[in-house]
């Protein structure tokens, strides 16, 4: 048994090892983490990060209150997620215990409305709340301006119709959207909270002066811009056309329409449907009518509307149509008669027209009846007929034109990629039909797909058949120039169509407008044709003929003849030899310019444009086509065009 006096000195020598081993190992002092900010404010269901220095890791985080925002770390980076509104405090703790705390509040900027209706040139305001002063006010839509006194929202409209958006800002970065709605009580456009152009009348009439905001739109039944009138239309809109009401839009003589997209922002008149539901014909379709001369002094225009269009002024505008797209038009209003994808009716050259694709159209891409109106970079994209159609005494010049055929789309009346009339009844009323074009490319249904037939069991309109009673036939030729018509085309190639030449003397002597120089094909490359040439409408035969009945099957035709004696012309057995860069639309990566050595690069401009049908009025380029090269630089169909309509989401 321990004496007192041992346990005295076992309690000594124990308080002393104590002492030792805190003097000689005090507890560290906790570093605090450094977060990049002390608070934050959040609007219900964001996040936000902020970083960490310092301390040691691993770092972890909580919040105060779950319910307003939750807080998780990884690495040095602190993220919180907001739930709902209120307030919370998050705290960040380090390995060795320091921390560090953020302030937030979960918040929600608010106006007293969010709808705000003006008329037009009028202003109007609404209450800002939530967040913190001071606020920003930014108007996202051309047509209204905005500005900010203390929490007033103040909304300037301007003489632009349609739904404006004006974002709300707070100092912390909240942010709400006021939607404008912006419309005249006046003869008005718009309908259903002006998001519907027209009232579904065949007969609706614009008559004012109308501007449209930039936004999406549908048009229910046809919608005519009077004489003296005009409607402008935004950058970037998208008018969706009502499939029920035949949707058209249609400008008559005297009337304009400002349609004046940008490369970044084109105007597109596409169908209502559903993505991946679209078809030809889902619409009516854009309908241009002005006072420019024809050769039948006044005419109603093709497809059904009441419009009457002609006179005698070559100069007239119609106003201005650049960087559009025109996509699924051509309702049939009867059987085989269809409104166009584009229809120009006696247009004067006043009116500019540059940079319009269309696709998938339910009768041709373009026609002209009469006018003068000249155009620039225009594009027929698997077309159901006729790709460009001139009749009535056109005079315009065209350069740089584009025509690419779905082989599965062609009509019953034989698709062309040029078709061309004097008039229909083949006679010499003037003006004649006269006008020129320079560097077109033609891409025709042969070489696109290797199980091609020209049948009508293989012409059946695959997934884009629109059994809307429009009739299924064949392909024809890359250009039928008949009826005394006296269209020339320079520059210009054109691939795999049945036939490359018709020179058709039916109805007129079109074969005698290409012997007296009036008509002219000159400098034109044909590449893997089955025939170079006929002489008879619905003939695939290289026969002559001279009336368009008879053929004589042991000479060639006139067609063939002809084009081997002209300037520059040159027939390849096959597409390869013009070594376009990829000119199947069916595959990835569709480019229709001609690669390093093809034979259509290289020329002189001073050979290809020496005739004096070309010598004015055209760009002179050293190429034969549209393209100068496949070269990104070169593609002037970038950024505006859309080659696969069918599944963008509009």
């Amino acid at each position: 048994m321990k004496t007192l006096k041992q346990i005295f000195f076992l309690t000594a020598l124990f308080c002393a090892s104590l002492a030792t081993v805190s003097c000689d190992s005090e507890d560290p002092v906790p570093v605090n983490p450094v977060l990049s900010k002390s608070e934050i404010v959040l609007k219900p269901s964001s996040s936000a990060e902020i970083s960490i220095s310092g301390g040691t890791a691993p770092y972890t985080a909580s919040s105060s209150a779950t319910s307003v925002a939750t807080a998780t770390v990884s690495g040095s980076t602190l993220t919180i997620n907001a739930v709902s509104l209120g307030n919370t405090t998050v705290t960040v703790a380090t390995a060795d215990y320091g921390s560090a705390t953020l302030k937030v509040s979960v918040s929600e900027l608010e106006l007293s409305q969010t709808t705000l209706s003006l008329a037009l040139n009028a202003s109007g305001s609404v209450t800002a709340g939530g967040g913190t002063a001071p606020y920003t006010a930014n108007s996202l839509t051309e047509g209204v301006t905005a500005s900010v006194s203390g929490n007033n929202i103040n909304v300037q409209s301007s003489d632009y119709e349609g739904i404006a958006e004006v974002s709300v800002v707070s100092s912390e970065g909240l942010e709400a959207l006021l939607q404008v709605n912006v419309s005249s009580p006046i003869d008005p456009i718009l309908f259903v909270n002006n998001t519907q152009i027209g009232n579904g009348d065949q007969q609706f009439e614009i008559k004012r002066n109308i501007k449209l905001m930039k936004g999406v739109y549908l048009m229910k039944g046809w919608v005519y811009i009077t004489d003296g009138f005009s409607l402008t239309l935004a950058a970037g809109t998208v008018i969706k056309g009502d499939k029920a009401t035949k949707a058209a839009l249609i400008v008559e003589p005297g009337g304009k329409l400002f349609a004046e997209g940008t490369q970044n922002a084109p105007i597109v008149l596409t169908s209502a449907q559903a993505k991946g539901s679209r078809k030809p014909g889902d619409w009516g379709g854009l309908i241009i009518c002005g006072k420019a001369r024809n050769n039948n002094g006044t005419m109603a225009i093709e497809g059904g509307p009441r419009t009457i269009h002609g006179g005698n002024n070559d100069e007239d505008n119609s106003g201005v149509f650049k960087y559009m797209r025109i996509e699924f038009a051509g309702f049939p209003l009867q059987r085989d008669q269809e409104i166009n994808g584009i229809t120009f009716g006696s247009v004067g050259r006043g009116t500019k027209v540059e940079n319009i694709q269309v696709s998938y159209t339910n009768d041709d891409s373009f026609e002209w009846f009469g006018g003068s109106v000249n155009c620039k970079r225009l594009i027929a994209f698997h077309g159901w007929d006729d790709d460009f159609d001139t009749d009535n005494g056109f005079s315009g010049k065209l350069q740089y034109l584009l025509a690419v055929r779905n082989p599965k789309i062609a009509d019953v009346s034989r698709s062309n990629g040029f078709e061309s009339d004097n008039n229909k009844d083949g006679t010499e009323v003037t003006p004649h039909t006269g006008c020129v074009f320079s560097n077109v490319t033609f891409v025709g249904p042969m070489g696109q797909d290797p199980a091609f037939a020209n049948t009508t069991d293989y012409i059946n309109g695959g997934v884009y058949y629109p059994d809307n009673g429009s009739n299924l036939g064949t392909f024809q030729a890359a250009m039928q120039i008949r009826r005394y018509s006296r269209l020339s085309c320079f520059n210009s190639v054109a691939i795999g169509y049945p036939v490359g030449l018709i020179l058709d003397n039916d109805k007129g002597n079109s074969q005698s407008m290409a012997t007296s120089g009036e008509l002219v094909i000159d400098n034109v490359y044909f590449a893997g044709m089955n025939k170079l040439g006929s002489d008879k409408n619905g003939s695939l035969n290289d026969y002559y003929s001279t009336n368009g009945k008879d053929e004589d099957p042991d000479r060639e035709s006139f067609s063939s003849t002809y084009f081997k004696s002209r300037t520059g012309n040159v027939n390849l057995p096959n597409i390869a030899d013009l070594k376009l860069k990829q000119p199947n639309s069916l595959a990835d990566d569709a480019n229709y310019g001609p690669s390093q050595g093809s034979p259509l690069t290289g020329k002189n401009s001073a050979d290809l444009f020496a005739n004096p049908k070309v010598a004015n009025g055209f760009d002179k380029v050293d190429y034969i086509g549209a393209f100068k090269s496949e070269a990104e630089a070169d593609n002037w169909t970038k950024g505006w065009t859309n080659f696969d309509p069918q599944n963008t989401e509009y």
